[in-house]
């Protein structure tokens, strides 16, 4: 390739370092404005300072705090029968929901004597007021046993034999609805009847202190236990009841036979299934 190639007349060569020059100028200017104009610092006033901070702490609480979060009842309920457990389920604080409880003292009546318990939030009582039921005040006080000023005194409530009762006998008890009632029903079945209330606690959802919000208005009647006979029923009787599994069913059978029948109840405790505890849970529910 020949050096003509290259070739630049002389305007051409002018040209471009007026170009490169220019370039140059432009680059430089702003460090030369700067140096021959620098900038004052920017004043703010002691009032600036305190509103920009104000705002800082807004942006940042605005931001950084969630939103309270509150649940809607998960049935029907007497606003009377809730504890301190299902005011905090639905969103409160443990001081809120104990301050409900002192202003329930003697019994809500109305959405609208609910409504002015100040420590309910709003968005709480909005999400529960459709789901709330209240008994008359006569019926309230007893089944609460607490009589205000100027009353007079009213019966204590009937207590209600869980062994026996019908599902509006369970209903009639403060804090028992539809889904409770109707399982404590099964489970009576199930068993042949209760021989302790704890045996409530047994039923899905029947939790420690449903147990000792109702314990004062139930009882129990042993004599109303339906029993097995050990000496006739057969392994599928005896392992339909909750407590009796198929093999401790199947080893009674056995032993019955080998037995020629049993003479008492204690001897079931030959088989190497049936431990001390498990007689003592099964034993009120046999016979000879």
């Amino acid at each position: 390739m020949d050096n003509e190639d290259f070739y630049l007349s002389k305007r051409t060569r002018k040209a471009l370092l007026i170009f490169v020059l220019l370039l140059c100028l432009i680059s430089f200017i702003p460090r030369i404005l700067i140096a021959v104009f620098p900038d004052e610092p920017m004043k703010i006033t002691v009032q600036e300072k305190q509103i920009f901070k104000k705002l800082k702490f807004i942006e940042r609480r605005d931001y950084s705090k969630k939103k309270k979060q509150y649940k809607s009842p998960p049935s029907k309920f007497d606003p009377n029968t809730y504890t301190v457990q299902n005011w905090m389920y639905l969103g409160l604080t443990e001081k809120q929901a104990k301050s409900v409880l002192k202003f329930g003292k003697y019994g809500f009546y109305s959405n609208d004597q609910l409504a002015k318990v100040f420590v309910i939030p709003k968005e709480v009582f909005l999400l529960l007021k459709d789901s709330t039921f209240y008994p008359d005040k006569k019926s309230f006080f007893e089944q609460t046993n607490q009589i205000p000023k100027n009353e007079k005194a009213v019966p204590k409530v009937i207590l209600v034999d869980i062994n026996k009762a019908s599902e509006e006998e369970l209903l009639s008890i403060a804090g028992i609805g539809p889904f409770f009632a109707n399982n404590i029903i099964k489970q009576r079945e199930k068993l042949g009847g209760f021989i302790l209330k704890e045996q409530l606690l047994e039923i899905w959802k029947f939790t420690p202190e449903k147990l000792a919000e109702i314990e004062n208005y139930i009882q129990i009647n042993p004599n109303n236990i339906k029993k097995i006979n050990i000496n006739l029923a057969s392994v599928e009787e005896l392992k339909n009841h909750p407590y009796i599994r198929w093999n401790i069913a199947n080893s009674i059978v056995k032993m019955r036979m080998q037995k020629n029948g049993f003479n008492s109840l204690n001897d079931l405790l030959e088989s190497k299934l049936i431990t001390p505890e498990i007689f003592e849970k099964i034993k009120p529910y046999l016979t000879l």
